[in-house]
């Protein structure tokens, strides 16, 4: 007679701890598109790109610095990091000329299908295994997308396609991040991917031909708070991506959603909808479901 004991194994505690840290970073993610939105109706996207990232890489450069790390080795060349500054500037360029052409709605519920991107390529990258039920919480969670994006009304074009575009540079992005060497800590991936957010900036200045101007107070105030959530965010998601498996942490990105909607509710007085809050339950329930099962795979090895 078997006796099952109800203490969490290592991997269970890594995968709930994981899945902590991506609710945080999703919270702080949905308060920096708060400041990022204030601060948009005071400067031009590009310069708003290119301030977040410079003050996001001096941010996180400094914390490199005081503990130790370098920012210039070996390891900073290395293939997964070049793949992954390339899939940064690539997500960030074409959400936010998604944000610019299509309702901020819709590109945001199309960002919600990085996760199953993330699953689908972990399994066959990293070799995790994913079994039905959890494929089957992951495709309830993207029903609730669909339920707030409802396909074929007027807030879905073919512009949309810059969304996708956009969801999967963030996808590859966070992959790369898991194959990034292991020397390399947050502090320094965060230094180099807030420098990808400026290539974006330039970028995305060049395509608009819109000259930036000087900020004033209200904009340096809401630059300032953009800058201290998405560095918090950002390491929020790092230590996410590097502890658990992919399968089991990644479908809480969905709650951004759900802080989005609330922030949008409260600060900017966005009507919510009987589809939204249905979708939205959708999504948190897929989630509570995954790291509720107790029973994941050791497919993969757990790092930090």
């Amino acid at each position: 007679m078997s006796i099952r004991t109800s203490a969490p194994t290592p991997l269970r505690r890594a995968n709930a701890l994981g899945a902590a840290w991506m609710i945080a970073a999703m919270a702080g993610f949905a308060v920096e598109d708060a400041f990022v939105k204030a601060l948009s109706q005071h400067l031009p996207i590009g310069q708003v790109l290119v301030m977040f990232g410079f003050g996001g890489a001096f941010v996180f450069g400094a914390l490199a610095l005081m503990t130790g790390q370098k920012l210039l080795s070996r390891d900073v060349a290395s293939f997964p990091m070049r793949l992954r500054v390339l899939f940064e500037v690539g997500g960030r360029l074409f959400y936010i000329l998604a944000l610019a052409l299509i309702p901020l709605s819709a590109a945001t519920v199309i960002l919600q299908a990085t996760p199953i991107v993330v699953v689908a390529a972990a399994a066959l990258v990293f070799g995790e295994r994913v079994g039905w039920r959890r494929w089957a919480a992951i495709l309830l969670g993207m029903a609730g997308v669909l339920v707030i994006l409802r396909p074929g009304s007027d807030s879905f074009s073919v512009l949309s396609l810059l969304a996708v575009l956009g969801m999967l540079g963030f996808a590859g992005r966070d992959l790369a991040s898991r194959a990034a060497p292991a020397s390399l800590g947050t502090a320094v991936l965060g230094f180099y991917g807030f420098l990808a957010v400026v290539v974006a900036g330039g970028i995305f200045s060049l395509w608009s031909q819109v000259p930036f101007i000087a900020p004033d107070a209200a904009a340096v105030q809401f630059t300032a708070g953009a800058v201290a959530s998405g560095v918090a965010a950002y390491s929020c998601l790092m230590k996410a991506m590097r502890t658990g498996e992919v399968s089991a942490v990644t479908p809480f990105r969905y709650v951004r959603l759900v802080f989005g909607l609330a922030l949008g509710a409260v600060l900017f007085g966005e009507r919510l909808t009987g589809f939204m809050l249905i979708g939205s339950a959708m999504i948190v329930l897929s989630g509570l479901f995954i790291i509720g099962r107790g029973s994941y795979a050791p497919a993969a090895m757990v790092r930090r």
